[in-house]
Formats: C-alpha cells, structure tokens, sequence
C-alpha cells in the first residue's frame, strides 16, 4: 500500500504545472502602415515536466491571433493564453512621469498657499475681536493706546500684504498647471491602467534553457510618409525627400530597437471577392433600398498629424466647384458645408475618416491623410434614373454559386503540375486535413494567395514539417509550412542614407540602419528613409474657367520605380517654402505632374466677348451665342511654355445642340470639349487666343449653362 501512495505521488510530482515570471525585451519592430509587429526575446529555464511562464507588462492592444512563438528547442507548447491584467499599470515614459511630478509639486503649492491664507485670515479675526485695552477697573494710558494702533496697523497691513503674495502665487501657480495640462493632452496621455499578459504552458522531458522569441502585431501604430520636394531652378532636376514618420500609443516604450518600415498593411481586407449572380426582382417604391457600390481602392491611410483639413469639392463630370457640401468627419457631430466656390476648412477633433454627401451625387469617404484633400465627387445615376423591369415568365432556379475549397495538398499539385522545371521538396509530408502556413518570399500569406500566384514565377517550393517548421516560423506552422521562393522575388539595395530598400512584389521595407528608441506617447518620430533627383519638365499650366492664377508643374516620367506612396509633400522652389500639394502615384497617367505652387509674375485673364453677349429665337427654340477671349502675359525676366485649358459644353440631350464651334489655333478634343493651347512667351510678350460656340434648346427649357 505504501508503494502505491509513493508511486502516486511520483506521478502527480510529473504532471504538476509550475508557474514562473519572465522579463522579456523588445528587440525588432516591423511598423506597417497601419498596425506593427513586435518582437520580444527572452532566456528562460524550463524544468521537466509542466511549466506555465508569464510574460507580463506588456502592450493591452496585441492582437491574439498573430502572436508566434519560436526558439522552442526540444520543448513543447501545451497552451498559449493571453489577457488583460487590471491591476499592473503600464509605465509612463519619463518625460510623461516627470509632467505628472510636477503637475503634484504644484497642486500640493497651491493648497499650501490656501492654508496660509486661511491662517492669515483666522489671525485678523482674532486681532479685530480683541480690541479693548481697558478694563471696569483700570483705564488705559495714551501712550499704551498709541503703541497698540500702530501695533494693529503694522500687523493687519502685513497680514493683508501676506494674502495679496499667497493668491499671486496661486494665480500664477494655476496657469503653470493649465500648460502642464495642456502639454500632457497634446502627448495623449491618458490614465491606462491595464497591460497585456501572455501565458505559455510549455511541456519538457529534462532540463533545458531555451531562448524564447516571441511576436505578435499590436494596433495604434504605424508610419505614414510625407515628401519634401526642392526644385532650385527651372531645368533642373528636383530633388525629393522621402520621409517617414512614426507614431505608436501602444502602451510599451520602443527602446534601442531594430527598426523596419513596411509598406504593407495588414488590416487591409485581403480577401478577394467573390462575385455571385445578381437576380432582379420587383422592389416596393418606398424600400429603402441601395445599390451596392464597389469599393474603391485609394491607398490613402490615415494621418493622425493632420489637425486642419481644407480644399475644394467639384464635380468630376464638369470640374465645376460643388458649394453646399455636407462635410462631416465620421462618428463625431464634427463637420462643415463647402462655401459657393466649393471651398471648405474643418479643424479634426477625434474622427479619422471625412465623408462628403450632396443630394444627387454619391457619398464619398476617406481617411484624414493630408492637410489639404481636394475630393471630386460622382453623380449618382441610380438616384436619378428609374429601373424598369419587365418579367415575361419566372423560373424557379435553385443554383447557387458555391465557393471552391481548397486543401493543401491541391494547391502544391497544381503549382508543381504548371511550374516547369521547379522541385517539390517534401511534398508527399502534406496531409490533406491539414492547413499549413502558406510564406510567399518570407511573407505569410492565405491559401487563396497561394493558390492565385503564377506558376511560372515560382523558383522553388519546400516543405517544412515538426521542429524544422516550429522551430522558424513558430507555432502557427504546427500543421507545416510550405515555403514558396518566385523568381526574382525582390532587389535589394542600400541607398545613399545607408538604408537597407528590399522590394518586393506587393511591398517595400526600409530596413533602418540604427536602433531607434520611440516612446509610447502617439508623438512622431521622423526618419529620413531615402532621396531621389528625379528628373523632370516644367511647365507652367492654367485653366482659367476654374481659376486665373498660373501654376508651376513639374512633369516626372517613369516614376513606378520609385515605389511612392499617396502622401503630403512639402514643396520649396528656388529656396523658399512655397506650400503643400499631394503626390498621387495611383494614377494611371504615364508621367507623375506636381504642382510647384502658384507664379504671381504670369497674368492670365478671361473675359467674354461683347460680339456674344446675346440671343435669339427661331421658332420655339432660344440660341444663346457664347465667346470669350483669354489674354495672356509673361511679366518674368525669362521666357515660358504655357499649356492654357478651357472647354466647350457637350451636349447630353439631343434637344440641346452645340453648333457654331470655332476653336481658333487650340487642339480640341470633340469628346471631352477641351480646349489646349501650348503657348510660348518670351520676357514681357503678351498673346491673346479665343473661341466661340452656341447653344440652341427649346425656349421653354432652362440649360445649365
């Protein structure tokens, strides 16, 4: 019996689960535009049998799902756990600490001011209640009365002197605490009090130390770039800057860690979608009932630097300015109406998304990523058309469209079977019930991006199962991984600042050559991260239909291989700050245009022609005769290139007819109705161009001319 009870307790002595505190440190941050990916190290000893270890104070903003744990060794993992602790508070940095210390220093000043008044005023009260200096059987002298008057006034006025100096020093106290106060909401301080614990139940046949790493993402961090454009002289090459600015609020300070800055966002939706049949039927007349709208894709990311937002709101059918816009900035009753010339200025509060709305034309949202936002909005068709639709007979169909599962191993036979000459190593390891962790040129990925990639691409493909996959990829890659390297997959580079470019097929890295430290107060760190001359046309523009003043644009071609992304740039020309403008590497154009900002020294003015102030009747229809001429003038001390745009209305009602056009020397687009000119001025030459049309419609109809 006594053996039984011994072997008991032997057995029960394996299985006991031990729990140990580990201090881990930040080493590699990956900040993405949106989010980041953290990487903590840390050396622990793992005893025989169950051992649960706790890796404490860390950020309250990890999401669960991302995060690995590598470094295993020859232990295993039983369970991976993570929570919020309520009862650790987080660490202020010291700048944060230092405010707050200061903040108690004065409060504490304060109240010991009042004190003093209080007891200078208890004082007063007893002197002004002790007056009588003589008693029923004893008169005072006049020399005792006059020691005591001026012993009463000397007092009374120090004392009243002493209250002046203490409420002094609190109104001034109090003002040094309103900017404290000011300084610590500008950091974004806020009284967290939780942090973020991660528990990992590790199982081991013996003693062992291992070297843990874990990663995992973390939201309320990220970079955003902003260009610096410097153009000396007309002719000459620009130069552009490129800049990225960090923030993170993440609740864990960044000290002395290895920095990369992905162009990739991982909170992006990266689903492909999924089109099914679209089966019309009848809809009641008062349904509230929208059409669904595909979403666009803009790139554009959030820029919590932004505090003011202006522009202008057109139409994109004409480009007239839109005045009445509602702006509203998403989720706050924030927001503001364009004026009549389409112009509006909102200051940000918390919001980071503005949506525009105006009757007959469809909503449009974007995220605050530049000071100035220039949004051009689209008609709603199905607002103002009406559907009619006719049934001659119905059908009962019961197909649906049933969306293709794949498993791991279709997805390897099916890039094996097109991807000539490539070798699958470890393929038959595969289990079909399996999911494995898909790494496309070291990023993981989904099994739909697997199973889109081009076979063709493919220089290799191999499979990792057991220790080889864990001990790399962590436990995600339980069920195996399949590494798959494309030909060509990225260059890598190190450009003039010394930093490490790696591009690759969806993303760029900027591998930063020293460690940064970036506390977690949500400020900006900025990091110089490459510079470019890019060459580039000049040329001055104007379309004074929209606006008289002349802009200075520079014309970049082949600007894909710069790999930029839609951002504010800062433009100085001829060594002065000559305002912002935005970088658009979206558009389909084949050449990239910024504007340098406006030349006060090139007068352009349109006026329209007395010839063509009038109109006529012919029988029920009205002709109104239009004309204008543009004058232009070069007051600069060298000659210029002047592409000059205007248009003539086109008609979209065959009612309505546009006849006598005359274009002049303009090269005109019967299409679109734009008129250009390429104009060339010496040093005070003056040039003037004109054109002329009319517009016949029935005379009881208003046009909108």
């Amino acid at each position: 019996m006594k053996l039984t009870i011994i072997s008991i307790l032997f057995l029960v002595s394996l299985i006991t689960t031990t729990e140990a505190q580990e201090k881990t440190k930040i080493t590699d941050v990956t900040v993405y535009l949106d989010g980041a990916e953290i990487t903590r190290i840390a050396e622990v000893t793992v005893p025989k049998g169950n051992t649960e270890f706790i890796f404490n104070k860390l950020s309250p903003l990890i999401e669960e799902s991302s995060i690995q744990v590598s470094g295993l060794n020859n232990t295993s993992i039983l369970s991976i756990n993570y929570g919020i602790n309520y009862l650790t508070k987080q660490k202020q940095n010291d700048s944060i600490t230092e405010l707050q210390n200061e903040l108690k220093v004065i409060q504490n000043e304060i109240q010991h001011q009042y004190n003093l008044i209080e007891g200078y005023n208890e004082e007063l009260s007893l002197i002004k209640h002790n007056k009588s200096l003589s008693t029923e059987t004893e008169a005072v002298t006049l020399e005792e009365l006059k020691k005591f008057a001026s012993y009463y006034r000397a007092r009374v006025t120090e004392i009243k002197t002493d209250i002046n100096t203490s409420n002094i020093k609190i109104t001034e106290l109090n003002k040094t605490k309103i900017a404290i106060n000011k300084q610590l909401n500008e950091l974004n301080v806020d009284e967290k009090v939780q942090t973020g614990e991660i528990k990992i139940k590790l199982n081991s046949d013996e003693l062992t130390k291992v070297n843990l790493k874990l990663t995992y993402n973390v939201k309320d961090a990220g970079w955003f770039p902003i260009y610096d454009l410097k153009a000396t002289k007309i002719n000459e090459p620009i130069q552009l800057e490129y800049k990225a600015h960090i923030y993170q609020n993440t609740g864990c300070d960044w000290e002395d860690v290895n920095l990369v800055l992905s162009t990739n966002d991982p909170n992006t939706n990266n689903e492909k979608p999924i089109l099914n049949p679209k089966y019309l039927n009848f809809i009641n007349a008062y349904s509230n009932y929208t059409s669904q709208r595909a979403t666009k894709s803009y790139n554009y990311k959030y820029n919590p630097l932004v505090k003011n937002v202006s522009g202008i709101v057109t139409s994109s059918s004409d480009g007239l300015p839109l005045p009445g816009v509602n702006i509203i900035e998403k989720g706050t009753s924030n927001g503001t109406s364009t004026d009549f010339d389409g112009h509006y200025s909102l200051k940000t509060t918390t919001g980071n998304t503005l949506q525009f709305s105006y009757l007959g034309f469809e909503i449009e949202e974007l995220p605050i990523h530049s000071s100035i936002m220039n949004v051009s909005l689209n008609e709603d068709t199905n607002a103002l058309e009406e559907v009619v639709v006719v049934g001659y007979s119905t059908t009962n169909s019961s197909s649906s469209y049933v969306k293709p599962e794949y498993n791991s191993q279709e997805i390897v036979n099916r890039l094996y079977g097109k991807a000539a000459g490539v070798t699958i190593r470890g393929a038959s390891t595969i289990n079909n019930k399996n999911n494995p962790l898909f790494i496309i040129d070291g990023v993981a990925v989904k099994s739909n991006a697997a199973k889109n990639i081009d076979p063709n691409s493919i220089a290799d493909i191999e499979v990792l199962k057991g220790t080889n996959a864990t001990s790399i990829y962590g436990n995600r890659a339980s069920d195996g991984v399949i590494v798959i390297t494309t030909k060509n997959h990225s260059t890598r580079k190190t450009n003039d600042l010394g930093i490490v470019v790696d591009t690759g097929i969806t993303n760029t890295r900027f591998e930063i050559d020293k460690t940064y430290s970036i506390p977690s107060d949500g400020d900006i760190t900025v990091i110089d991260i490459d510079k470019f001359s890019l060459p580039a046309t000049y040329d001055y523009f104007a379309a004074p239909i929209l606006n008289e003043n002349v802009f200075l644009t520079a014309k970049i071609g082949n600007w894909e291989k710069y790999n930029l992304l839609p951002a504010e740039a800062n433009v100085y020309f001829e060594g002065s700050f000559s305002g912002k403008t935005n970088i658009n590497p979206n558009a389909t154009t084949d050449s990239l245009t910024i504007s340098l900002g406006v030349d006060p020294n090139i007068s352009v003015k349109r006026k329209q022609l007395n010839d063509f102030k009038k109109s006529t009747f012919i029988g029920n229809n009205k002709v109104i005769y239009k004309g204008f001429e543009i004058e232009i003038k070069n007051n600069k001390t060298s000659a210029i290139k002047l592409t000059l745009l205007d248009r003539i209305p086109i008609t979209q009602n065959r009612a309505i007819k546009v006849d006598d056009i005359i274009t002049g020397n303009s090269i005109y687009n019967k299409d679109k109705g734009i008129l250009e000119w390429q104009i060339n001025l010496e040093s005070g030459e003056q040039e003037k161009v004109e054109y002329s049309y009319s517009v016949k419609y029935p005379k009881e109809k208003r046009v909108n001319l």
